[in-house]
């Protein structure tokens, strides 16, 4: 499976050297001007489209559900810009068969991995996996490597993200994790030089994106302690101040404008927190009640 945006210089090259490792390639063209598509469908790929550009995780996510109808034993999936080589498919469909694993991971920081990795993105990947480890509570090295195999059950599970961008990465990660998934690490090549480009987005935008990804997931987990601790600790703040404000103004007939806004941020900003915490912590239960339904139905 290969999401691809405009990559009509290298599609041709990933799609057909997938091909000898792989039953089926599909691609999804994620909303791309150029040829991408096209050339895809010349080579035998079936390609989902895409009429406008949607972002990583939905491309992925309609990968996942187009590969779930064919019933696979196992699925890749790869970028497009020829920056994963695609040789070494057979490296994480024989970790997933041998470690009985259910995620295969290809990584490029592992001993025996390779790449060329410029050092500016070397210091951004260690801080943004360094996050996320400890934000997924796990010791994978390389929580952002989009060259991953799966089994069938992990196709099953990983077709409910909602990421649309590049924090589907993590979100596979967290939601594996949940279901009891085992992950493996493969060390693979990944390629930087020489490549037209190996990201849509500058570096610093990407990771913006990334850590956001990893601390919403890590709010919508636990909803009353993340957003509904520090609302309430707002609102007592707020009241607090009103109390205050009110005693001055009795004593001394004087009504300060800057506890008064203070007063009126902590209470807005408070009432929105606990608002939202309570709202997620509904869906939560509801989605839990659903997954129990379809598990008794089942």
């Amino acid at each position: 499976m290969i999401p691809a945006y405009n990559e009509e210089y290298t599609i041709a090259k990933v799609v057909l050297k997938a091909m000898k490792h792989v039953d089926k390639v599909i691609v999804c063209d994620d909303g791309s001007t150029d040829m991408t598509g096209e050339i895809a469908e010349r080579l035998g790929a079936i390609v989902i489209k895409h009429k406008k550009n949607l972002g990583k995780g939905y491309a992925l996510r309609d990968l996942l559900l187009e590969a779930e109808s064919l019933n696979p034993d196992i699925v890749i999936t790869l970028d497009a810009d020829d920056q994963h080589e695609a040789d070494e498919i057979p490296l994480l469909i024989n970790a997933l068969i041998e470690s009985k694993a259910d995620i295969a991971i290809g990584s490029r920081h592992l001993k025996s991995s390779k790449t060329d990795m410029p050092r500016y993105r070397i210091l951004g990947l260690q801080i943004i996996n360094a996050i996320a480890r400890r934000i997924l509570r796990s010791d994978l090295k390389d929580t952002q490597s989009g060259f991953r195999a799966f089994t069938n059950r992990a196709l099953h599970v990983l077709r409910n993200t909602r990421s649309d961008g590049y924090g589907v990465e993590s979100e596979q990660i967290t939601l594996a994790m949940k279901e009891g998934l085992k992950i493996v690490e493969v060390p693979v090549t990944i390629r930087y030089k020489g490549l037209k480009r190996t990201s849509k987005k500058n570096p610093i935008t990407q990771a913006a994106e990334i850590i956001t990804a990893l601390v919403s997931l890590k709010i919508l987990e636990r909803p009353l302690l993340y957003l509904g601790v520090p609302g309430t600790a707002l609102l007592a703040v707020g009241i607090l101040f009103v109390t205050y404000l009110l005693l001055i103004f009795n004593s001394f007939r004087y009504f300060s404008i800057p506890i008064a806004l203070i007063t009126l941020g902590a209470l807005i900003v408070g009432a929105i927190l606990t608002i939202a915490s309570l709202i997620l912590y509904s869906i939560r239960l509801v989605k839990a009640k659903i997954q129990i339904v379809k598990g008794a139905e089942f």
